[in-house]
């Protein structure tokens, strides 16, 4: 740990809080890096030079303060870290009027020092977790061996499942983004501790990436649990706060290679729901409840095959611009193709219903009963943007 002028500064506000006297820090070097009295930075103290040699208080009267370089009267006093002298802090004045505040001062020096070195090795932690999951999620070429040593060095357990979880921060009322709202989703993902491996993405500046433990029966990972614990994240959020979010859940892969496939398949999940107009109002998106819209998203980028499906469902717009041909398609593959529920849905009777799909079926020239023909339609509704 080396004194630098940020903590230099701390440890004069702080200390000249209590006392009326100036307060000088010097680094190991013997330099003034912070002073109550600015004209002295940057000078060279022989006081401080002697405390940090002799690991003593060093008083200078003014008799001696004539002898040496940059002093003044006044008290010097080592900080001590970690059993070693990294600087020294001196209180202007007759050492007499002055030495009952050494040790006082000394303490306050030293607890700040002690702060700024636990907050680095936070902030070091919190580093080095983002750049595990960047390599984890962007299956980096590093061996087994290699991650296990990263891992085993942050305290973190790589055996753990767990599944890719994206969360993009939307700003609400036409906010700007703030990055503050990203540290607060952040701090509520990291507290209270789940395990959660978090990273603010590399690829877009609003996107959290989350690596979720998970747990593995015999019948797959639980979902409910995550669920839950989804919609506690967004009470926790609340409606008061400036920002919402969408979540897009990943599917599991075995394996902590596994988890570069679990990160696509969220990627894509949350491409797919910000592309569709049909998902405007909803948060959550699992990839397993969308893996066709997910995999049909693509077929946007080359126009001429996102034609030829839409194709029958332009057909419908054409003859019927009151869009309730569609609307009645749409409940009906909502509804698994079951034609009660689809005019419980709807509230119309059963014959309305028979009469609006043969009606579909006259326009389209594409078969309800027939396999390929259904299939078509409902492809051709769950990719229309």
């Amino acid at each position: 740990m080396q004194l630098n002028t940020t903590i230099a500064r701390q440890i004069v506000a702080r200390t000249m809080k209590i006392i009326k006297h100036s307060v000088n820090v010097m680094d190991s070097d013997g330099r003034i890096i912070g002073s109550g009295d600015p004209r002295r930075l940057h000078q060279k103290h022989d006081g401080a030079i002697l405390a940090l040699n002799n690991h003593h208080i060093i008083e200078i009267d003014h008799a001696t303060a004539q002898q040496l370089q940059g002093v003044k009267p006044g008290i010097n006093l080592p900080i001590i870290f970690q059993q070693q002298a990294i600087g020294v802090v001196g209180i202007s004045g007759d050492p007499d009027d002055v030495r009952n505040y050494g040790e006082l001062v000394k303490m306050t020096a030293e607890l700040i020092v002690e702060q700024a070195a636990l907050m680095t090795q936070v902030e070091w932690h919190k580093r080095h977790r983002e750049e595990l999951v960047m390599q984890l999620i962007n299956d980096t070429n590093l061996d087994d061996v290699q991650l296990t040593t990263i891992a085993e060095r942050l305290e973190i357990e790589l055996q753990q499942p767990r599944i890719a979880t994206i969360i993009k921060v939307l700003p609400q009322d036409g906010a700007a983004f703030s990055l503050e709202n990203l540290q607060h989703l952040v701090h509520l993902l990291e507290y209270p501790e789940r395990d959660n491996l978090v990273a603010i993405s590399s690829v877009s500046r609003n996107e959290v990436v989350v690596l979720k433990p998970i747990t593995v029966t015999d019948d797959g990972w639980s979902r409910e649990l995550e669920q839950k614990r989804v919609y506690k994240l967004l009470k926790r959020i609340g409606k008061e706060a400036n920002y919402s979010i969408k979540i897009a859940l990943g599917d599991y892969f075995p394996t902590i290679h596994g988890l570069a496939q679990s990160y696509l398949t969220a990627s894509a999940t949350m491409e797919a729901a910000l592309n569709s107009h049909q998902y405007t109002q909803q948060q959550v998106f699992f990839y397993q409840d969308h893996i066709l819209p997910v995999l049909l998203n693509q077929i946007k980028a080359e126009p001429w095959r996102y034609q030829q499906l839409q194709a029958p469902l332009k057909k419908l717009h054409d003859h019927d611009p009151r869009g309730s041909l569609i609307k009645t398609l749409t409940a009906f593959f909502d509804q698994n193709c079951d034609l009660a529920q689809t005019c419980q849905v709807l509230h119309i009777h059963r014959n309305t219903l028979r009469y609006r799909l043969d009606k579909i079926e006259q326009i389209t020239n594409l078969k309800i009963n027939k396999i390929s023909d259904i299939t078509r339609l409902y492809l051709a509704v769950i990719s229309q943007s």
